[in-house]
């Protein structure tokens, strides 16, 4: 139920915001809608961006993490590990020019080489 997963994120935005430096927003959720962790990337088009509330200002680059409900550690740990991994600048400009999905996901999936499930 993707609507009811995204009230989820709105909600726990509200909470707190969710920029890191750089440009990024990291909104995330764990839910009972959701049955495996999955990253969502979003680069917004030139001109464009979105306010996750960061000191430095809007984010033009957006990961979405969704979690299931009861993945407490492992939402904790893929967060950690993707927000590390997202204060390098190297790594932020490569997600920004990446155009191709499989080249965004073997960017993420190489950032989190940390899961062997």
């Amino acid at each position: 139920d993707l609507d009811a997963f995204l009230e989820q994120v709105h909600s726990r935005e509200h909470q707190m915001a969710t920029g890191l430096p750089g440009g990024v927003g990291l909104p995330h959720a764990r839910s009972e809608y959701v049955n495996r962790t999955s990253i969502a990337v979003g680069v917004a088009k030139y001109g464009h961006s979105l306010d996750f509330g960061a000191m430095d200002g809007p984010a033009t680059l957006v990961l979405l993490m969704a979690t299931p409900a009861q993945s407490f550690s492992e939402h904790l740990e893929v967060l950690a590990t993707i927000a590390r991994s997202l204060f390098k600048e190297n790594f932020r400009e490569s997600l920004r020019r990446a155009h191709d999905a499989e080249v965004i996901a073997e960017l993420i999936n190489s950032s989190l080489v940390f899961h062997d499930h």
